[in-house]
């Protein structure tokens, strides 16, 4: 028996990038809408996109801290993915799909730690 393979994984070039961007987006509007969590991160990488644009530190640091905001929404991301699939396989409760659930949760916790230690680092250094 053979394996199911996409349509696209033959395709190269825009006939590959197309879709596979429309995807992206398709799984940015999906999160946006479904996932309370990551509209919130939304509105903090915004509000701190604009806050680090206007500091007055370099290019690199500003690049810097607008990269750790990202970082969390493309942890968050993964973790919502996780999600989904945890539940499409069953929504019964198992110790599995708990960890599972957990460990992703963990990773966006370690991603915001990361991320504000940074930002300190960055603007205790500038302003002290």
């Amino acid at each position: 028996m053979t394996q199911p393979v996409s349509e696209f994984k033959s395709k190269s070039g825009l006939g590959r990038i197309l879709p596979a961007m429309g995807y992206a987006l398709a799984g940015l509007k999906a999160a946006a809408k479904n996932e309370h969590a990551f509209r919130q991160e939304l509105v903090v990488v915004a509000i701190g996109t604009v806050f680090a644009l206007v500091l007055p530190i370099s290019a690199y640091q500003k690049l810097l801290l607008i990269g750790m905001l990202v970082f969390v929404l493309i942890v968050e991301l993964f973790n919502s993915a996780i999600e989904a699939i945890v539940d499409r396989v069953s929504l019964e409760r198992h110790p599995l799909s708990k960890n599972a659930k957990d460990m992703g949760s963990a990773a966006v916790m370690l991603a915001i730690f990361l991320a504000v230690a940074v930002w300190v680092v960055v603007l205790f250094t500038r302003f002290y």
